[in-house]
């Protein structure tokens, strides 16, 4: 059986996965991923976390043909990466860069190589999941959000503070709120500090996500989709399904965009 291994390392998390090679990226089974796993990305500064890291996944799946891989985290945690699997000196690592070609896809942001990596990875793998024009939402330590039109051409985007960054810095950088936290009664405007914050956060990356929509339109690229990934991709997605009259285009949470991504670019690199 021959294997892919993919790796998105991310600020906060690193996330893995091995795909067999008769699959294809655009299959959207939820149990596409053969072996998958997420740890901390600081674990990678650990020698003892970096070896049961390499151990488990040694011993869970077979070799692989081709590891590619998508970074954000500093080019020490690449170091670290590319040091796990030293019985394997012989596969090359492959690394996405946000400058990477990938055919049928162009960028418009004026020097490609300063796009994320896992930014231009999930441009990648949404390409491979449809041709329509699509908002591309990574909510994660920071929220991304990327306009790609049907044409294949990414528009650029927008970066800002995640859901829990947002949350940290009020409390970080105020005197008397909190760090606030999430419950299933949240909803509206809120009526205690709490939900305060946790409404005024999610109606800020929701209003950003609203007025992408809106500014897309005005240049005339529609938007058809809008695919959501990311840690904080299911809360986003509730809350956006609490708002009926919105009228957003559908809003689809897909896991693992980024590694879709670096495996739909590893195959045409083979």
């Amino acid at each position: 059986m021959s294997l892919y291994l993919l790796f998105d390392v991310g600020n906060t998390r690193l996330k893995w996965a091995a795909v067999e090679s008769t699959q294809v990226p655009s299959d959207r089974n939820k149990k596409l991923w053969a072996y998958s796993g997420s740890i901390s990305s600081q674990s990678l500064q650990s020698p003892e976390h970096r070896a049961e890291l390499a151990d488990y996944i040694a011993k869970t799946m077979p070799k692989p043909d081709a590891i590619g891989f998508a970074c954000v985290a500093g080019e020490a945690a690449i170091e670290n990466l590319k040091s796990l699997f030293p019985q394997w000196s012989d596969i090359e690592w492959q690394q996405l860069n946000g400058d990477s070609p990938y055919d049928g896809l162009r960028t418009l942001y004026a020097d490609s190589a300063k796009l994320g990596a896992d930014r231009w990875a999930a441009i990648i793998g949404t390409r491979v999941l449809s041709n329509s024009n699509a908002l591309i939402i990574n909510a994660g330590t920071a929220t991304t959000i990327d306009l790609l039109g049907g044409n294949g051409v990414h528009y650029g985007g927008w970066i800002l503070p995640g859901l829990s960054l947002m949350q940290e810095s009020l409390q970080n950088n105020t005197a008397q709120l909190p760090l606030a936290i999430r419950s299933a009664d949240h909803t509206g405007f809120g009526a205690s500090t709490n939900s305060a914050i946790i409404g005024g956060c999610d109606a800020a990356q929701i209003g950003a996500i609203i007025y992408a929509t809106q500014l897309a339109k005005d240049m005339n690229h529609p938007i058809e989709r809008i695919w959501l990934d990311g840690g904080n991709a299911k809360t986003l997605a509730a809350e956006i399904g609490k708002l009926s009259k919105l009228h957003l285009p559908p809003v689809e949470p897909i896991e693992g965009l980024v590694l879709r991504g670096i495996w739909a670019w590893l195959i045409k690199n083979q």
